[in-house]
């Protein structure tokens, strides 16, 4: 079993992630035609449960990139099921600190590095010359969600846990906990102090030769943030993206009418 996505990344990236909040097996495959080096699926904000999730992992196998998986939160029976469903990475949401980190590294990886259980039920099929479990540990990604305060102030000790891959941005709940508005352009002179601290934890990153992701809403900020230093970007959804169509063929019309 091989991940093309953490090869991608230990080689320097950039990768482009795309992110499915819609519960269908036909648009995730759509989505897969679109050239994304991953595809992850929203079980924390998406309209998924546990059987569509399986049908969108399992439209995403016909294309060339990595699954992945956002849980709904860092507990251990969601993160082994989508991880048994075939999820190839998995991020979960509000990690805060170290020890948060290692109950994630246990829920993601088999012993003696954690605690997973034995039973990749669908899983299994990706492997390729041996046993799924073999290679599990060494090419499923476990990415910790930073998006408090905590977590960026812990940054360094999270990324510090053995079995940690990399570490995502969520921008607007870090901008929530920090009492700022959801929303704001980065040009704003008070949003100085975010990227101050997206800067320190780049090197950090960079210091232990682990990636950063972030999660952008649109084509300019995912370049700018590669171009600070990010290896992983994604850019829109799914749903964001069909909401941004159907607006913009409406207004053409509209105008083309008027």
């Amino acid at each position: 079993m091989s991940n093309a996505l953490k090869t991608l990344l230990e080689s320097g990236g950039p990768a482009l992630n795309g992110w499915l909040n819609i519960e269908s097996a036909f648009s995730a495959e759509l989505m897969a035609q679109g050239g994304f080096d991953s595809m992850t699926l929203d079980l924390q904000h998406g309209v998924f449960d546990y059987a569509s999730m399986l049908h969108c992992l399992q439209a995403l196998r016909g294309a060339p990139l990595t699954p992945m998986v956002r849980v709904a939160w860092n507990e251990p029976i969601m993160i082994a099921r989508a991880l048994d469903a075939g999820a190839m990475g998995v991020i979960a949401p509000m990690i805060g600190n170290a020890e948060q980190a290692r109950q994630m590294v246990r829920y993601c990886k088999y012993p003696p590095l954690g605690g997973r259980s034995n039973g990749p039920i669908r899983a299994g099929l990706y492997a390729t010359g041996g046993l799924y479990q073999d290679s599990a540990n060494d090419e499923t990604l476990c990415i910790p969600l930073i998006e408090t305060g905590e977590g960026m102030d812990n940054v360094g000790s999270i990324l510090d846990v053995e079995g940690v891959a990399g570490v995502y941005i969520g921008p607007s709940d870090l901008r929530l906990s920090l009492g700022m508005p959801v929303q704001m352009d980065r040009n704003d002179p008070d949003f100085k102090p975010i990227l101050k601290k997206y800067e320190r934890l780049l090197r950090e990153c960079e210091q232990r030769g682990k990636f950063a992701g972030m999660h952008t809403a649109n084509h300019d900020d995912g370049v700018y943030y590669v171009n600070m230093g990010f290896k992983l970007v994604t850019i829109s959804s799914d749903s964001a993206s069909l909401l941004s169509a159907a607006k913009s063929t409406v207004r053409q019309f509209r105008a083309a009418t008027a």
